[in-house]
């Protein structure tokens, strides 16, 4: 059987690689707000609502959940890594927009512990890849007399404050990172994220 012709008024619009650009982005920032309000279990659908897609642009995208939470991983860690090459940032500022990523994406990194401990070395080498890349960002504003220019100093202090992110607001989650890192002495700027 033959597909009726629709008059060329009456057909939507193509956008092609823009409309799945936007998508994905769009994706990613749904599944950082769901994720960080309702925790690693909840349905995907819901994902895709709040994205104002189907679940099958949601599944073209991210064939599964840890795919979603990489891809959030990314994004956040692009994020750090351009405020940390923007003039007139400070060492501060970068940990602020850091610090923001880790109270928005605590269930993240719940996750990919999670793979790791289960044996999945892929999400565990991805983890430390992205790490790394944080790690070299961070260092860009790190003044060498800063008490974190140690060798494993600033990475350790930012695995203990992700440690201590733990609530089930993110208003709690960020009380507790600010806590953590004055406790650590080290001062952070505003708590918010990257805008370009």
């Amino acid at each position: 059987m033959t597909q009726p012709h629709m008059p060329a008024e009456r057909r939507p619009a193509n956008h092609g690689p823009k409309v799945a650009a936007r998508n994905r982005d769009a994706l990613i920032v749904a599944a950082r707000e769901i994720y960080a309000a309702h925790g690693l279990d909840a349905p995907l659908s819901a994902i895709a609502r709040r994205a104002g897609v189907g679940q099958g642009v949601l599944y073209r995208h991210f064939p599964d959940r840890a795919s979603v939470a990489i891809a959030v991983l990314e994004e956040n860690v692009r994020q750090v890594e351009q405020a940390a090459a923007t003039e007139g940032f400070a060492l501060t500022d970068v940990l602020g927009v850091l610090t923001w990523h880790l109270t928005e994406s605590a269930a993240f990194l719940g996750l990919l512990h999670a793979h790791g401990a289960a044996g999945h070395s892929d999400a565990l080498a991805h983890a430390l890849a992205l790490s790394g890349r944080v790690e070299c960002a961070l260092r860009q504003r790190l003044p060498e007399e800063h008490p974190l220019s140690a060798a494993n100093d600033l990475m350790l202090a930012v695995a203990m404050v992700s440690g201590a992110v733990s609530g089930p607001t993110r208003e709690v989650r960020e009380h507790r990172a600010a806590a953590a890192w004055r406790l650590l002495g080290v001062p952070v700027g505003p708590v918010r994220p990257f805008k370009e």
